[in-house]
């Protein structure tokens, strides 16, 4: 596994200090993030999961624990919009240019507005997808927010 990707290449250029971990990414896996943060063992509310989702029509990223589930009016109202739905995993892929279980925040191919939750400040440190299946990064969450300019809200149900 190559431990560069365009998401570690991003933070290395962007100087945020990160620490990368690898785990037995399992393709059968009912909720990748759930069994990263077990491969890991670490707790799943401090492995966040990326899903890329569309904002009235427009693609948007948003960063909340694997073991919780996005509540898609609060997905919109981070953006000011109306309504939100899922991406499908085949224009997230096309979009980001990575694969579905892959799909980091960072170094994605065409930037989008970018949430995270807001429970991430309440960790010392957070693991985001690294930008391959089986790759995390590991790294404080203002840190994450600054390199993405993301929004900090409440996503979560």
């Amino acid at each position: 596994m190559s431990k560069t990707t365009p998401a570690t290449l991003a933070l290395t250029k962007a100087g945020v200090p990160f620490i990368l971990a690898t785990y037995d990414y399992d393709p059968g896996a009912e909720r990748v993030g759930l069994q990263a943060a077990e491969a890991m063992g670490v707790s799943p509310g401090m492995v966040f999961k990326t899903l890329m989702a569309l904002v009235d029509g427009n693609p948007v990223c948003a960063v909340v624990p694997s073991d919780e589930e996005v509540n898609m009016k609060k997905l919109a109202a981070a953006f000011a919009g109306k309504s939100a739905q899922m991406m499908k995993p085949v224009d997230a892929e096309r979009l980001t240019g990575y694969r579905v279980g892959g799909i980091s925040p960072f170094g994605q191919k065409r930037a989008v507005p970018t949430a995270i939750e807001e429970i991430a400040l309440l960790h010392e440190e957070i693991f985001l997808n690294g930008g391959q299946r089986g790759l995390q990064i590991r790294l404080k969450p203002q840190d994450a927010i600054d390199a993405l300019g993301a929004n900090v809200a409440e996503l979560i149900r």
